[in-house]
């Protein structure tokens, strides 16, 4: 609709339905509205490297049959889409075609693929981040979970003309938010979230942004899809701006991980064995500490819980010290 249309609809407007203050603010509203949308176009945040590996989180169940209230499927591809388009991570799979993937490695591992097929362990990426989204939302006919929007940044200053014009899709209240969490450290790194509340007037708001199916061809998945649209470039302008966050190279799971605490094999009180005759007991965590004692083959020891530079702290039946944890088995 242009301006000539909306001066024409102004024009011809029957006065004796609506007052003059009623009609006048209906017709700013949607002539300001379409205007918007013809005008204003949602954008996606971009980095010019990605910061690490990103695993999305499936929804949980009540999401989804939130979701399929509307006949709209998981998020999950969207935000797929959203992240790979972006170039601020690299997508890992860790979805339904993981069960595939499975598959493929079970198969070899039982000796069903051709030979040579170069596959096996310590192959897949490790996930440095796992991005999760929570959804809320509230109509007039349930109390509420599932999905929601927020679209207000996603247009400037004209987002709340645009959402608060879009009642078509009959929500009371709707929200979203998305969160980062490091997988190492479980620290959250970036969350975005917000809230919007619209009127029930027949209108909706096209946003133009990526998405497919569901989301891009039902007033209501175009809102869903705008919200997360918004909480994601919140949550890419956190991390651009976050120095503490590692830029990914081709070794980004090799540098995460050696900043990241080592992880310890063993659980504290496990019994544990020499794998093979006079491992050395140090007296501390170093190649040049005194060596206390030497262990037999398979002779057993207790890990005290302890470790530090690739050494273990264990107690044996003569001595208690310090040995290097590859010489050491369960």
């Amino acid at each position: 609709m242009n301006n000539a249309i909306c001066r024409r609809a102004t024009e011809t407007l029957p006065s004796r339905l609506l007052t003059p203050l009623v009609s006048l603010s209906f017709m700013l509203l949607l002539c300001v509205g379409t205007e918007a949308l013809a005008t204003e176009q949602a954008t996606l945040e971009k980095c010019e490297v990605p910061k690490g590996t990103l695993a999305i989180a499936e929804p949980q169940g009540h999401v989804v049959m939130a979701l399929r209230a509307y006949n709209l499927p998981p998020p999950t591809q969207l935000l797929r889409q959203y992240v790979q388009n972006s170039n601020c991570f690299q997508v890992l799979e860790r979805g339904l075609a993981m069960q595939n993937i499975q598959q493929e490695r079970d198969l070899a591992s039982d000796g069903m693929l051709q030979k040579n097929s170069n596959m096996g362990g310590s192959q897949m990426v490790t996930a440095d981040f796992v991005m999760t989204a929570d959804v809320l939302f509230k109509d007039k006919n349930a109390g509420g979970a599932g999905v929601g929007a927020a679209v207000g940044s996603l247009f400037g200053g004209i987002g709340s003309i645009v959402g608060a014009v879009a009642g078509g899709l009959k929500f009371q209240e709707a929200s979203t938010t998305l969160t980062l969490s490091d997988v190492r450290s479980t620290m959250q790194v970036a969350a975005a979230s917000g809230v919007y509340k619209n009127s029930d007037w027949a209108f909706g708001g096209v946003l133009g942004a990526v998405g497919g199916g569901a989301y891009t061809s039902t007033d209501e998945g175009k809102l869903v899809a705008g919200a997360l649209l918004d909480n994601y470039n919140n949550v890419v302008r956190d991390i651009r701006d976050d120095p503490s966050l590692l830029q990914s190279t081709s070794q980004v799971g090799q540098a995460n991980a050696q900043a990241a605490l080592q992880a310890i094999s063993f659980q504290p009180g496990a019994v544990l064995s020499a794998k093979l005759d006079n491992v050395k007991v140090m007296s501390a965590p170093a190649r040049d500490a005194d060596v206390v004692a030497k262990l037999a083959k398979n002779e057993e020891v207790v890990f005290m819980g302890e470790s530090q530079e690739g050494y273990i702290l264990i107690q044996g039946a003569d001595a208690e010290g310090w040995v290097r944890e590859i010489l050491i088995g369960e």
